[in-house]
């Protein structure tokens, strides 16, 4: 019988983590405070930043929306960065991805400062992670998959897993955090161009999907008793769906699904756990920088 791992009452166990956090910090005089930079108009970019505002909102963590232009340059979104790396209210920093092409994302992450980085990018808190010093932060959603495979008594020692994805974002992180001690896992970075890939996904008894493309992983690929973490969020057409597309994600869910002892969906596996962990690394900056 395979186990449907419900990123969303996972997600809310963490926030309410988060909610009695943060009314402990209050009480010490300490209000969190995370600021969310945009740049230009990305419709799903929107969408995040405003699901960020809210959830801050809800906890009592004070939040701060700066949108900027399209046209903003370089020079000008640094500037913002250096302002909020000043600010004593603000504790977390994020610059929502992706910005205009003209913006070298590479250089915003490496402005801002390193104990205010909750998207656990700058190569300051990689550098932490990779060396196990839990005074960095963690990338959200890697950090969110781990949350949901303790939740599913997943045991990930000694287990082989693979990693399909090799982003600073998801697939590097994912992988430093499998193999950590305390995870313990035998771990393969695999990716589009890895010679074979079915056969290596077949060996895995943990498969993390984050590669990009849609339903990409087939049953063929997965081992009777797998546990699937899928990571992706792809728009596919659908004309029979009111909005015209539907949103699936790296894995082929019906097919792959009765073969595992558990998976995540999509929507409503990984998704939740990215906000919530962001809150988690704000909470853990407020606290470091106090």
């Amino acid at each position: 019988m395979t186990s449907v791992i419900d990123g969303k009452a996972v997600a809310a166990s963490v926030l309410e983590e988060c909610r009695a956090e943060t009314a402990e910090l209050k009480a010490r005089g300490i209000t969190p405070g995370l600021a969310v930079v945009l740049v230009g108009e990305d419709p799903a970019s929107k969408v995040y930043v405003g699901s960020k505002a809210r959830t801050c909102g809800d906890l009592g963590i004070y939040s701060r929306k700066i949108e900027l232009p399209a046209t903003t340059t370089q020079e000008e979104l640094i500037a913002v960065v250096e302002e909020l790396n000043a600010d004593p209210a603000i504790h977390g920093i994020l610059v929502q991805s992706p910005p205009p092409k003209h913006i070298d994302e590479e250089a915003v992450v490496r402005a801002i400062d390193p104990r205010k980085d909750v998207d656990g990018f700058h190569p300051e808190n990689v550098a932490k992670l990779a060396l196990e010093d839990n005074t960095g932060f963690v990338p959200c959603t890697p950090a969110g998959c781990m949350r949901l495979l303790a939740a599913a008594g997943v045991k990930t020692a000694g287990a082989e897993a693979v990693v399909i994805g090799r982003s600073m974002i998801v697939g590097k992180p994912m992988a430093l955090l499998l193999m950590a001690k305390g995870s313990d896992a035998t771990v393969t970075v695999a990716h589009s161009r890895s010679r074979d890939l079915p056969a290596i996904c077949r060996r895995a008894d943990i498969i993390v999907a984050a590669v990009g493309r849609p339903e990409m992983v087939k049953a063929d690929w997965v081992k009777d008793g797998a546990v699937v973490i899928d990571v992706g969020i792809n728009r596919v057409d659908d004309p029979t769906t009111k909005k015209g597309y539907r949103l699936v994600g790296d894995v082929a869910y019906d097919e792959v699904a009765p073969k595992c002892a558990a998976i995540t969906p999509v929507p409503g596996g990984v998704g939740p756990m990215t906000i919530a962990l962001l809150m988690k690394n704000t909470l853990q900056a407020a606290r470091q920088l106090t």
